[in-house]
């Protein structure tokens, strides 16, 4: 006894080698659909009038405190080297209480830690000067 297989007309049907790319499509829609739908809540944000940039020539007055910081966390007032923050704050609030109050302009070395920088800034606030400034270095023209 035989059995057929196939066709009853004996030809093979071809065998379809595309890919059906309609789940491809449907899911990538759905995915564009989500991130146009989240993408402006991500984005959000209060709105603010950002500081914008100047670059203002530092004017050397002989009444300015220049305070230093150098990679190793040595303080320094001009080129007077400080021990310790306490004697740095009494004698800011000795220049503090001068009229006009003189400026304070903060030079710290690129290696140095922040931390020693923000206590600089402490160290002005606790002595009551009211104007502190940073000199950096102007970038390189390109």
């Amino acid at each position: 006894m035989g059995m057929a297989v196939g066709s009853p007309d004996g030809e093979e049907d071809a065998m379809n080698s595309a890919i059906n790319t309609t789940p491809l499509v449907d899911i990538m829609l759905v995915l564009l659909i989500i991130f146009l739908i989240t993408t402006p809540v991500i984005t959000q944000s209060v709105k603010l009038e950002l500081p914008k940039e100047r670059n203002v020539p530092t004017q050397t007055k002989p009444e300015n405190i220049l305070l230093a910081v150098n990679k190793e966390g040595d303080l320094y007032w001009a080129t007077k080297r400080y021990a310790d923050m306490d004697s740095l704050v009494a004698d800011l609030k000795k220049e503090a209480v001068r009229d006009p109050q003189p400026e304070v302009h903060i030079r710290g070395d690129e290696a140095a830690r922040y931390e020693m920088v923000g206590r600089l800034v402490v160290a002005c606030q606790r002595a009551g000067i009211a104007k502190v400034g940073f000199i950096t270095e102007p970038p390189p023209n390109n």
